[in-house]
């Protein structure tokens, strides 16, 4: 289902069904964003606001970015704080939404709906200031080859989301053309089980 429609069917229930990978996905943003604070944060992929939340306790100005006007209303309706910008915008067309450049950009769980990672990395390395860092959070490449997509039950049945898969290495191969170091790589599993396929993995890059 096209990416804009599924989430504007999804919002409704997407902050109460029960969603490991959402989950697990914020415990890592937490973790690898722990110790940092910043001036200005792009997040693209909002949703309704499950990250925004605590993104607001690390940043000075939150600017958040997402393609779903239903998801929007939902962390719209949950953050009220004159430090937050909610912006609807595609981030596959030109990046005219972010009129400044900002310390850190966040993904969550936001490029397995992204077929070309490139332009998306384009942009990235315009709109971040010197030493400015990226914080990526994805369902892990693993769980993809497995079948698995984001998707999410409607009285019609199970609604599948378009996805592409993304190897890790595409991610790193691109940040390294786009002049970006990579802080960290990390993997996460379900209940911390490392015998397990993981989850989720995420990266954090720092602009050269």
């Amino acid at each position: 289902m096209d990416v804009e429609q599924a989430y504007a069917l999804w919002s409704d229930q997407y902050d109460t069904n029960e969603n490991k990978t959402r989950d697990l996905e914020g415990i890592a943003l937490r973790k690898l964003l722990a110790d940092h604070s910043f001036e200005s944060c792009l997040e693209i992929g909002c949703g309704t606001g499950k990250n925004t939340e605590w993104l607001i306790t690390r940043a000075k100005r939150v600017t958040s970015v997402d393609l779903s006007a239903a998801m929007l209303a939902k962390a719209r309706e949950k953050i009220q704080s004159a430090n937050v910008e909610f912006i609807q915008a595609d981030i596959t067309k030109d990046w005219s939404f972010s009129k400044h450049k900002h310390d850190l950009i966040s993904f969550s769980l936001v490029l397995e709906h992204i077929e070309d990672l490139e332009h998306i990395f384009k942009h990235i390395s315009t709109r971040l200031n010197p030493g400015g860092m990226v914080y990526i959070g994805e369902l892990h490449p693993f769980k993809q080859y497995n079948g698995s997509k984001a998707r999410f039950e409607t009285e019609k049945g199970t609604e599948i989301v378009t996805c592409f898969t993304h190897n890790i290495s595409d991610f790193t191969t691109l940040a390294r053309q786009k002049g970006f170091a990579i802080e960290e790589l990390e993997e996460f599993f379900d209940e911390d089980n490392r015998t397990q396929i993981p989850r989720i993995f995420t990266l954090l890059l720092r602009l050269g």
